[in-house]
């Protein structure tokens, strides 16, 4: 028997296909009542002083919702948008229009989970009902070869047994949303960014690409990268880019907030493999696909220890907590040019390549011996991708109290230019004051004086850029 009137509650999910919260409901509801919540907490400082939510992470979070709320009026539906904490004010506009049940997707985070907890009681005790589904990963949770509390502590062991012992499920068919009949709430204009505290910030010029959110504009970018570009033919080859629109496959904005399915990029991939190539490339997205799965169970296995300083491994590390030198780090004036290249194309566009964003975290953590749970809050605050349990996973396994199997993974930040960035074109891109130092030596802090006195005349560079905070002695 269906129910008359379902609310479905959209969180990180902010697409149509493959939405199995909004399926379901859609084929037991005669009317489906789509929900937004702008949830003020998502805003709000940390104990750092940054905003969880920064100003480009926001702004396509507005792009995303905005787009889905278009999506659905042209088949005919709307989506309410509320203001407030969601286990509040979905009850309550539950039991104004006398829904019957709320449909969500499961989240695996101790804030999201306390959040589904009392919007469960709160609507029981509304009578109305609540269905939960768990669609954010490739691999679904119940077909895992093991129980959650199980899985492995390595990622290799965790692919392998999944890639033999457990199977994809297909993405699920579009679902024929009833027709809208609330069109007497008057709810469903987007909020000012403002009142959540938000300034607008400008796009650097030099950013890899002008990411735009919502469902459509992640399925345009698959479709250019894939089947326009033909550009995942090369993909395990250019992974590890740091300029260009396609370097990377650069979807992990639209997956965060779930514009983009797994799985939909996944068969995807098998599409393409069909009716272009199959190689190494077209496995190796899939296997970042599994990557992102591997964290989410490590979250849902651990709980909480993943935000502690202390990790999954338990082991509390002589962390320092030095405010100005973790300020030179933000703001790209670390004297390391490297890396201060990295922190500033992610403070002016919300992005940063995959392999700088290890550059600078074990930097962060191995050389200036900062809190590892600072620089994981930081990229909270800024990443447009961010994604709590990759987030926190990576952190953690560069902080080494995570998944890494290796000890005191390090990072030569001399190598890493010379392998990715040879003639320092990264790095004049975002770090002005070295324009004109030309070659692999612009790495190198010791040769800048130097170069910059024999290019430029320039006898101390120092006035215009600073001096690194650490000894290069580690890396020479």
């Amino acid at each position: 028997m269906k129910h008359h009137k379902v609310i479905v509650w959209f969180r990180n999910d902010l697409r149509l296909h493959d939405h199995a919260a909004l399926f379901y409901a859609c084929e037991n509801a005669e009317e489906v009542v789509p929900v937004y919540c702008f949830d003020p907490r998502h805003f709000a400082p940390t104990f750092l002083g940054l905003p969880k939510t920064g100003s480009f992470r926001a702004k396509f979070l507005w792009e995303s919702v905005n787009a889905l709320k278009r999506s659905l009026i042209q088949i005919k539906s709307n989506l309410i948008l509320l203001v407030g904490h969601p286990e509040i004010e979905i009850p309550k506009l539950g039991k104004s229009i006398n829904a019957k049940s709320i449909y969500f997707s499961q989240e695996v985070t101790d804030e999201e989970i306390k959040v589904e907890k009392a919007l469960e009681e709160k609507a029981w005790s509304e009578g109305i009902g609540t269905e939960s589904y768990w669609q954010h990963t490739l691999y679904h949770l119940d077909d895992l070869p093991f129980p959650v509390n199980q899985t492995p502590e390595v990622f290799t062991q965790f692919r392998k047994v999944c890639e033999k012992m457990s199977e994809i499920r297909p993405t699920l068919p579009f679902p024929k949303i009833p027709v809208f009949q609330e069109k007497k709430l008057a709810n469903t204009d987007l909020p000012c960014k403002s009142q959540f505290g938000i300034e607008e910030e400008n796009l650097s010029s030099k950013a890899v690409l002008a990411f735009k959110g919502g469902e459509l504009e992640g399925q345009k970018r698959l479709n250019h990268y894939f089947w326009t570009t033909n550009a995942l033919k090369s993909y395990k080859e250019t992974r590890n880019g740091l300029l260009g629109e396609n370097y990377s496959s650069k979807f992990s904005p639209w997956l965060a907030l779930g514009c983009l399915s797994p799985r939909f990029v996944y068969q995807e991939v098998v599409r393409y493999e069909k009716e272009r190539h199959k190689n190494q490339s077209t496995y190796w997205l899939i296997f970042e696909l599994i990557w992102r799965d591997y964290f989410r169970f490590i979250c849902k296995k651990h709980g909480n220890k993943v935000f502690q300083i202390q990790g999954i491994k338990n082991q509390l590390g002589d962390w320092e907590r030095n405010e100005a030198v973790f300020e030179n780090w933000k703001n790209g004036l670390t004297g390391v040019p490297f890396v201060d290249a990295n922190m500033r194309e992610l403070n002016q566009t919300g992005f940063m390549s995959n392999r700088g964003r290890q550059i600078v975290a074990s930097f962060l953590v191995n050389d200036l011996n900062i809190d590892w749970t600072w620089g994981a809050q930081y990229f909270e605050c800024k990443l447009i991708d961010y994604d709590v349990c990759s987030n926190w996973g990576n952190w953690m396994y560069v902080g080494g109290v995570g998944n890494d199997p290796r000890e005191n993974r390090y990072f030569n930040i001399l190598r890493q230019g010379k392998n990715y960035d040879k003639e320092g074109e990264y790095v004049r891109t975002w770090v002005p004051e070295l324009q004109k130092i030309k070659g692999f030596e612009i790495h190198n802090p010791h040769e800048l004086d130097k170069q910059a006195l024999k290019q430029n005349g320039i006898s101390k560079l120092e006035n215009q850029y600073p001096s690194p905070l650490v000894s290069f002695k580690r890396w020479l």
